[in-house]
């Protein structure tokens, strides 16, 4: 197990960017015949159609500041900090996303996660100036830390979920949601050493029901979270619901592999 790092992850980008070409929603137009599916606003699917890119043809890069070995995975770069540890990896990126918004949306007591062992991370309670102790596999809640509700400190409390939490609890977590239509914030996630999750960041359809989607993720090492790209050139960075597996460049999933927040 890894052990908690409270340092701050640095160069934080988290304000929700305008409608424009640096935003996913801006750049991804929806494939050939088909729309966007409508949403909610103030939901994390809007907020996730949001998202700030960074330039086109933006590198992706890992904790370190080195390139990424493969650089033909990503059609775009999500411009949100990602910290100078090996922390923020596939189910991380995927937790920091969530985190980030119910943050945006001053929903702060909804930011909860647990860890691998089964143990319950609240941000309410580390911005009271709680703080978890860890011995070996047991958990524990111990004040003494001074309290605080800023963005720097919840990276602090993010920074120490990523060293207890991954895709095998986050599966856990999430509930199954393959039986529903795919819909933007919906994670496929396979739990494991290795395992890996990547989120649905925006949805299309056609009058047919043909369903695209567009997927996002982090990989290990740490690196900045991505827009994946799509091999078919033909939908570009967009995926069809349809064949017997979703095939990305660096995993593949069941389609039963789908999941949602609660």
């Amino acid at each position: 197990m890894r052990h908690c790092s409270f340092l701050l992850l640095s160069c934080v980008t988290y304000a929700v960017a305008g409608q424009s070409s640096d935003t996913i929603k801006g750049r991804f137009a929806a494939p050939e015949g088909s729309q966007r599916v409508m949403v909610e606003d103030g939901s994390f699917a809007a907020y996730l159609r949001r998202l700030p890119l960074a330039p086109p043809g933006t590198s992706v890069l890992l904790h370190t500041g080195h390139l990424k070995h493969r650089q033909d995975v990503h059609a775009a770069v999500i411009d949100m900090s990602l910290g100078h540890r090996d922390l923020q990896q596939c189910a991380d990126a995927v937790m920091r996303l969530r985190a980030e918004f119910l943050y945006s949306v001053e929903r702060p007591d909804e930011i909860a996660f647990d860890f691998t062992n089964g143990f319950r991370a609240e941000w309410k309670r580390w911005r009271r100036g709680e703080r978890i102790k860890v011995s070996g596999n047991r958990c524990s809640w111990v004040s003494g830390a001074k309290p605080g509700s800023s963005h720097a400190e919840l990276l602090r409390f993010m920074d120490c979920v990523f060293m207890y939490a991954g895709t095998l609890s986050l599966a856990k977590e999430l509930q199954d949601a393959s039986a529903y239509p795919i819909q933007p914030g919906d994670v496929f996630i396979k739990g494991g050493s290795p395992g890996h999750a990547m989120i649905v960041v925006d949805v299309a359809r056609t009058t047919k029901g043909r369903t695209f989607f567009l997927l996002a993720q982090s990989y290990m090492p740490a690196q900045q979270i991505h827009v994946v790209r799509n091999s078919d050139s033909r939908v570009g960075a967009w995926y069809a619901q349809e064949g017997d597996l979703l095939r990305t460049p660096e995993w593949t999933f069941a389609w039963t592999d789908r999941k949602r927040w609660p």
